[in-house]
Order: C-alpha cells, then structure tokens, then sequence
C-alpha cells in the first residue's frame, strides 16, 4: 500500500538486518551508495555523528545517522494551497521515499544495520538530527535549510556505520543572525500560524492539510538561492 508522510511509514525492506552488523565502510562502498542515492533523485546527503548528550536528552539509542535530502518540486511549491496540492507533494514524498528502503537495503546487504526513521515519530527530532551534521541551520519558521536549497525535504537512515565523513564544524551559523534581521516567512504568513515565541501553531499552520507553502516562497533563500544570499550577506557586514 503506497504511504504518506500525513501516516505512519510501512516497512518497504527486501533485506534483513545484520545480526553482527558492520562499524567500517571503505571509500569504495561510500561511493557506491552515492552513486545509487543520487540515481534515486537524492540532491544531498549528510552525515550525522550524535554525541552522547544529544542521544540522552531525545532518548535515542542510535549514534550514526546518513540524512537524504531531496529538492520539492518548484511547479508544486509555487502552486495556491489545496488538498489537490497537499497529495501531489505527498506523492512526490512517496516516490522518493521507496528508493529510500533500497538505499537502506544496500547497505544492509553489504553488512551494515540500517533502519529508516519514521518522520512522523514525535520522540525525536529529525531536523535536531540534521542539525548533527553540521551542514545545515534551522530558520525562525522552523524550517530545515540545507546549501541545496531552502524547499527541501529528507530522510533519514540509522546506521552502524562509525567512520562516515561526518563534518565537525558548521559553517552555516552565520544564517541565525541573517533570519534575526529577516522574518519575512513569519511576517508575511496569511493564516497567523505562528504565536508569540514564533512556533508553528499546528492547527492554524495550512501546510500538511492543503500544502501551503507561502512561507518557503517568502524566504531570500528560495528566492535567491544560499550562495547569492551568503555573498549580499557578507558583503553588507563589510559595509
């Protein structure tokens, strides 16, 4: 039965679970798996290391996760909010998300325990997780920016994999003080879907009933792409 994210993600695997999974993968493997995400419409990937604090305050017993990011089509994202609108940005969730399994099954076959996280699963925080990367910032409308783009959605896989390319520093901090001075994604939101400490009001906030994605199409980052609003950014630093 097809899934979607507004319900719980059924199981799609063809392989089992290691029962003594493998910690190393080689360069070789790695760009295999590249290789593969990419042919499956993946734009980027990132490699999350979750350090013991992070893993004890969301209650998880996982330390590597490998996020797949995927850009939403602009043809949908640009269309009037509306059921029909909300299904077609399922379906294309949907799509992508089966490949999902097989990427998880690829590395399954090659000796590693991976398992794809529910994004519906309200004990953890995919985008906190994302965050672990190090190559991503949360804006003030609490979406999840990666340099691919702003309209982007992701899985996630849990994996035994220790040595993936994990990323220490995050040179995206600079984005927390660009959106301090912006907020046109919570000024400009027709619906007030936002209360005073700027969260999403969940059942004000239009965009997993009828799509509504004004808020992303409002953003300098949609508008103008990360590097074009980094580049105006630094420039008016210097000024």
């Amino acid at each position: 039965m097809p899934f979607k994210y507004h319900h719980p993600v059924p199981n799609h695997y063809n392989e089992p679970n290691p029962k003594k999974p493998k910690t190393q993968i080689n360069s070789e493997e790695i760009e295999k798996f590249e290789k593969l995400a990419k042919e499956f419409g993946v734009d980027g990937i990132r490699y999350s290391k979750l350090s013991d604090d992070f893993k004890k305050e969301w209650d998880i017993d996982f330390d590597n996760v490998i996020t797949l990011i995927y850009v939403i089509s602009d043809d949908i994202l640009k269309m009037e909010q509306s059921k029909e609108k909300a299904i077609l940005l399922d379906d294309e969730f949907q799509d992508i998300g089966y490949d999902i399994y097989k990427l998880a099954d690829f590395l399954r076959s090659l000796g590693f325990k991976a398992d794809l996280l529910n994004p519906l699963d309200d004990r953890i925080s995919l985008r906190a997780i994302a965050m672990q990367s190090n190559d991503c910032i949360i804006l003030r409308s609490n979406m999840c920016l990666f340099k691919e783009g702003l309209a982007s959605g992701f899985f996630q896989i849990a994996t035994s994999i220790d040595n993936l390319p994990f990323k220490e520093e995050n040179d995206m901090l600079w984005v927390s003080k660009y959106c301090e001075d912006c907020g046109n994604c919570i000024e400009k939101c027709p619906y007030d879907a936002y209360d005073e400490d700027e969260k999403v009001l969940k059942k004000v906030c239009l965009a997993h009933k009828e799509g509504c994605s004004i808020c992303m199409i409002k953003c300098p980052f949609y508008k103008k792409g990360y590097e074009k609003v980094k580049k105006n950014f630094q420039i008016k630093m210097k000024e």
